[in-house]
C-alpha cells in the first residue's frame, strides 16, 4: 500500500483544534466555531452540512468547550448516523453519541423503565401491520394487503402528530389526507390496535418516543438526570422532524439553548409521515438570539445543474420557497442538462438504457449511474430495458417489479386462467388478450379508475395496471397471442431480472433517493399526471411535489438527463405534455438556435443553445397547452377531471337524459363486443359527452377519452344520439 493510499483510507486525525477548521470554506467555519447559544444552518442540497456540523462538534470537543459525552447528535437514519459517527472519529472526537431520534430514546427508555415504570420493559414489535390485522379481524373490519399497509401508515401518522384515536378524523381532515378507509373505521381500527398492544404487553416504535416524552414530562428527577447528561445537542435534517420528535428534543433541552439545527425547508419531501419544516422556520421566532448560517456554495453538482435547480426553486410558492437558498456551484463547468421527448414509455425506457449503456462503454461506473422515478411501478420498463441491453441494475428502496406480492399472485392468476382457458367463468365475455388479462386482473383488485389517495392501495394498483398496459402492449406486438403466450413473456422477464448484480445501475424512487448522489442521474417519467402525481391537488401537495424533483436534480454531479413520454404505448393517442415544472427552465423550440444530436431511436432530444429534433419523424409541434377547467379555468391534473374538462366540485351542466341514453347504447355495444363496458367509455367521458353534447366530429374528438380509433368506431352513432335520434340499442331496456 502506497501512502497516498493509506492517506485516503486512514486520513490523519488532525493534531489541535485549529487544524479541525482547515479546509473549510468561511461559512463552513463559522459554524464550526459557533459553539455557543442556539444555531441554526440553513444548508442546501450538496453544500456540505455533514461536514460542517462534524467539525463544529470535533471542533468544540479539540478545543475543550463540549466534553465528548455530553453531546448528542441526532439524525433519520442508521447510515447518516454510522456515516457521522465515522467522520467523527477521523476528527478525533471519540465518545459523542450520534444515533436517530428513536435509538436515543429506546436506550433511555430501556434504562430508565424499571425507575419510572417497574418491571421488565414490553417487547418491542418490529412490524405492527400483524397487529393491525388483528386489531381489524377484532372490529370484523376485512382489510387486504394493501389497505394493512395504509392503515399502518394512518396509525403511525397519527402517533407522530400526537393525535389520538378519538380526534383521527377531525385531524386527518385539517391535514387534508386522503384517508384509506371510513375515517370512523381507521379511528375504530387505532382505538383496537392500541387494546391489543395493552393485553399483549408490547409497544411500537413510536410508542417508543411517546413513553419517553411521558417519562420525562412526568418524571422531573429523570429529566434532570437526562439533562444532566447531554448538554449539547445537534439536529440533522431538522426539516424532517415531526411534533412528537420536537416535543422529545424539547424535554431533552428543558430550559437550555445549546443546540444546532441544520436543514433546507426546500427538500421537505416527507410531510405525509407527519414531517414538518416549520420547526425549522420557525426557529428563530423561537430563539430571537440564534446564531443563523447559510450554505449555498454547491460542491456537488455543476453549475448547469445548479442553475436547474435554482429555476426550480424561483417558481415556488408558499411558506418553504419564501425561505429557498440559491446555491452556487463550486465545481467545474458541465454539460447542460439534456431534455428529451420520447413518443412512448418503452421507447423512453429504451432510450435510457442506450444512453446508459453508451455512458458505461465510456467509462463511467454502473454504480455512479441512477435512474429515478416517481412511483415504484415505473420500475418494470426500466428493469426491462435495463435488462435487454445487458446493463447490471440494482433497486433501491423497493421489491423487484416481479418480486411484487401483488405481481407474483397476479402471476398465479394469469397462470391458471391461461392453462384451464375456456373454463374459467372470468373469461366467458373476454375476446381479446388485453380484455381477458383485464377480466383476470379485475378479480386480483383492478379496477378502471385508480384509487383515490396515495399509500399501498394506490401502489398495488399502479403494479396490476402495469401489467395490464404490457399486455395491451404486447398484444399490439403480436396481435394472435394468446393468454399461455402472455404468461411465457412474463415468466421470461422475471427470469432475466433475476439475475444477481454487484455493481449496478440504481433504479430508485424520488423519495428513496434523498441523502445520495451519482455522476449521471436520468429522471424519468417527468410528465404532467407523474410529476406532479395526479393526486397531488392542493396547492401544499403541488408544492411538495416541486420539491421532490428538485431533490431529483440535487442528485446529480456532471450530467442530468430529464425525459418524458408523449403517450404511454406505441402508437397510443400522444396527449402527455412536460410537467409545468419545467416551464420555463427547459428550452422551448421555437426560442432557441442552434441544433442539438439525435440519441435513441423515439425521442426528441433538448439542450441548452439546441434545437428540438424529433427522431426519425418530421417535426411536429411538442408544446402543449394545459388543461383547464371550462368553468372556473383552474388548471386540470386529475385524470378524471380532464376527461370531464372541469373540476369534480364545479358545477355540471349535464343533460341527464342524454347521459342515459349513451349508458345504454354503451351497454348494447359492450354485449356485443364482449367487452367490459369501460373498454367502449367510462363513465367519465359519458359524463363529458353528456355536458358539452357535442355537433360534430370535431368537437367530440376534443373530448378527452375519444381517440381517433372510438372515433371512428363509435362516433356516428354517439352524435346521432347527442343529436336527438333514434340509434339502434338505445331504448332496448338496458
Amino acid at each position: 500500500m502506497t501512502a497516498a493510499t493509506h492517506s485516503t483510507l486512514f486520513p490523519q486525525v488532525p493534531d489541535s483544534a485549529d487544524a479541525v477548521l482547515e479546509g473549510l470554506d468561511p461559512e463552513q467555519r463559522e459554524v464550526a466555531t459557533a459553539l455557543h447559544g442556539p444555531v441554526c444552518v440553513l444548508a442546501g442540497a450538496g453544500t456540505g452540512k455533514t461536514r460542517a456540523i462534524t467539525h463544529r462538534i470535533a471542533y468544540g470537543v479539540r478545543a475543550g468547550v463540549l466534553q465528548p459525552s455530553s453531546v448528542l447528535a441526532v439524525t433519520f437514519t442508521n447510515r447518516a448516523a454510522g456515516e457521522m459517527r465515522g467522520r467523527l472519529r477521523q476528527l478525533g472526537a471519540v465518545g459523542v453519541q450520534a444515533r436517530t431520534f428513536h435509538s436515543a430514546a429506546l436506550r433511555q427508555l430501556q434504562y430508565f423503565w424499571p425507575k419510572a415504570i417497574g418491571g421488565s420493559m414490553p417487547r418491542l414489535v418490529d412490524r405492527k401491520i400483524q397487529l393491525v390485522a388483528d386489531a381489524a379481524a377484532a372490529c370484523r373490519i376485512r382489510l387486504d394487503r394493501g389497505e394493512l399497509r395504509d392503515v399502518t401508515a394512518e396509525i403511525e401518522w397519527s402517533k407522530v402528530t400526537q393525535t389520538v384515536p378519538a380526534d383521527y378524523a377531525l385531524a386527518a381532515a385539517k391535514a387534508g389526507r386522503e384517508a384509506p378507509r371510513d375515517p370512523a373505521e381507521i379511528a375504530q381500527l387505532y382505538s383496537a390496535y392500541e387494546d391489543l398492544k395493552r393485553e399483549r404487553t408490547v409497544i411500537d416504535f413510536e410508542d417508543v418516543l411517546l413513553l419517553t416524552v411521558a417519562i420525562l414530562q412526568d418524571r422531573h428527577d429523570i429529566a434532570d438526570q437526562v439533562r444532566a447528561q447531554y448538554q449539547h445537542f445537534v439536529v440533522d435534517e431538522y426539516q424532517d422532524v415531526s411534533p412528537l420528535q420536537q416535543r422529545l428534543l424539547e424535554l431533552w433541552l428543558g430550559d437550555r439553548d445549546s443546540l444546532c439545527v441544520v436543514g433546507d425547508a426546500s427538500q421537505t419531501i416527507y410531510s405525509f409521515t407527519g414531517a414538518t419544516p416549520d420547526h425549522l422556520l420557525d426557529f428563530r421566532t423561537r430563539h430571537p438570539g440564534a446564531t443563523v448560517v447559510k450554505l449555498v456554495r454547491d460542491y456537488r453538482s455543476s453549475p448547469q445543474i445548479v442553475h436547474l435547480a435554482n429555476g426550480l426553486l424561483a417558481q415556488a410558492r408558499g411558506r418553504a420557497a419564501d425561505h429557498r437558498l440559491e446555491l452556487i456551484s463550486q465545481r467545474p463547468p458541465g454539460p447542460e442538462p439534456v431534455y428529451t421527448e420520447y413518443t412512448d414509455e418503452p421507447a423512453e425506457a429504451e432510450g435510457a438504457a442506450r444512453r446508459i449503456r453508451e455512458l458505461i462503454d465510456s467509462g463511467v461506473p454502473a454504480g455512479e449511474i441512477a435512474i429515478l422515478f416517481r412511483t415504484n411501478a415505473q420500475s418494470e420498463t426500466y428493469e426491462q430495458a435495463l435488462a435487454d441491453a445487458g446493463v447490471p441494475y440494482q433497486l433501491r428502496g423497493a421489491e423487484r417489479f416481479f418480486d411484487r406480492p401483488e405481481v407474483r399472485k397476479a402471476g398465479i392468476a394469469l397462470r391458471g386462467a391461461a392453462r384451464f382457458g375456456g373454463n374459467d367463468s372470468l373469461l366467458d365475455d373476454a375476446v381479446d388478450l388485453p380484455s381477458q388479462v383485464r377480466a383476470v386482473l379485475s378479480g386480483e383488485g383492478w379496477t378502471p379508475e385508480p384509487p383515490a389517495g396515495s399509500g399501498a392501495v394506490r401502489e398495488r394498483w399502479e403494479s396490476l395496471a402495469a401489467l395490464v398496459n404490457l399486455a395491451q402492449d404486447f398484444a399490439a406486438v403480436k396481435p394472435d397471442a394468446t393468454l399461455s403466450d402472455l404468461v411465457a413473456e412474463l415468466d421470461e422477464r422475471a427470469g432475466a431480472q433475476h439475475a444477481p448484480t454487484v455493481q449496478g445501475v440504481t433504479l430508485a424512487s424520488l423519495h428513496s433517493a434523498k441523502g445520495l448522489e451519482w455522476d449521471a442521474v436520468f429522471l424519468v417519467g417527468v410528465a404532467e399526471g407523474m410529476m406532479p402525481i395526479t393526486y397531488a391537488k392542493t396547492d401544499e401537495q403541488i408544492e411538495e411535489e416541486r420539491r421532490l424533483l428538485y431533490v431529483g436534480v440535487t442528485r446529480a454531479r456532471e450530467r442530468l438527463y430529464v425525459s418524458w413520454a408523449l403517450a404511454r404505448s406505441p402508437g397510443g393517442r400522444p396527449s402527455r405534455r412536460p410537467s409545468r415544472f419545467l416551464d420555463g427552465l427547459r428550452p422551448g423550440s421555437a426560442a432557441t438556435a442552434g441544433r442539438g444530436s439525435a440519441a435513441g431511436s423515439g425521442g426528441v432530444e433538448r439542450g441548452f443553445g439546441g434545437v428540438s429534433r424529433p427522431l426519425g419523424a418530421a417535426p411536429r409541434r411538442t408544446q402543449r397547452t394545459p388543461a383547464r377547467c371550462r368553468v372556473c379555468g383552474r388548471t386540470l391534473t386529475d385524470a378524471g377531471e380532464m376527461k370531464l374538462m372541469r373540476c369534480e366540485d364545479c358545477p355540471s351542466d349535464m343533460d341527464e337524459g342524454l347521459y342515459e341514453r349513451l349508458r345504454a347504447w354503451r351497454a348494447t355495444q359492450a354485449r356485443r363486443s364482449g367487452q367490459p363496458a369501460f373498454c367502449v367509455f367510462t363513465d367519465k367521458t359519458l359524463m363529458a359527452i353528456a355536458e358539452t353534447a357535442p355537433e360534430d366530429e370535431h368537437e367530440l374528438a376534443r373530448i378527452p377519452g375519444v381517440g381517433i380509433r372510438k372515433l371512428n368506431r363509435y362516433g356516428t352513432d354517439v352524435l346521432a344520439i347527442c343529436a336527438g335520434q333514434d340509434v339502434d340499442g338505445v331504448d332496448e331496456g338496458d
